[in-house]
């Protein structure tokens, strides 16, 4: 048996709605159909979310939020976005620059996640 790859990915967040909107403006994500306690947005080839915290997790209490793990999302014009988020005050992780996946560069969700966009294939 093997696995195929992400088919789903989603984020724990403080504030559903307030994440929702961020990826949704920023990122120009659209919704799609989902379970109550999250918001699934259209995005291929794997579903992306941000949903509420698992019963018993706290995420006040656990550090920065996905240490350890990257997440990248591909944009078609990885630059434009991060001028509209240099423009508004997020906060960049990692400048862009120009690599194997096209532009690239970090920065940091409403929560702390760090999320790379890239432009390239």
């Amino acid at each position: 048996m093997t696995a195929s790859g992400p088919g789903f990915i989603s984020l724990q967040v403080r504030d559903i709605d307030r994440a929702a909107a961020f990826y949704e403006h920023y990122l120009g994500l659209t919704r799609q159909a989902g379970p109550p306690h999250a918001i699934v947005f259209n995005t291929a080839p794997a579903a992306f979310a941000v949903r509420a915290a698992l019963p018993g997790v706290d995420l006040d209490a656990v550090g920065q939020l996905g240490f350890g793990v990257g997440l990248w999302l591909h944009a078609p014009d990885a630059q434009a976005i991060h001028d509209t988020l240099v423009a508004d005050g997020i906060r960049i992780t990692a400048a862009p620059v120009d690599g194997p996946f096209g532009r690239t560069f970090t920065f940091a969700d409403p929560d702390g996640y760090q999320i790379t966009l890239h432009d390239g294939v």
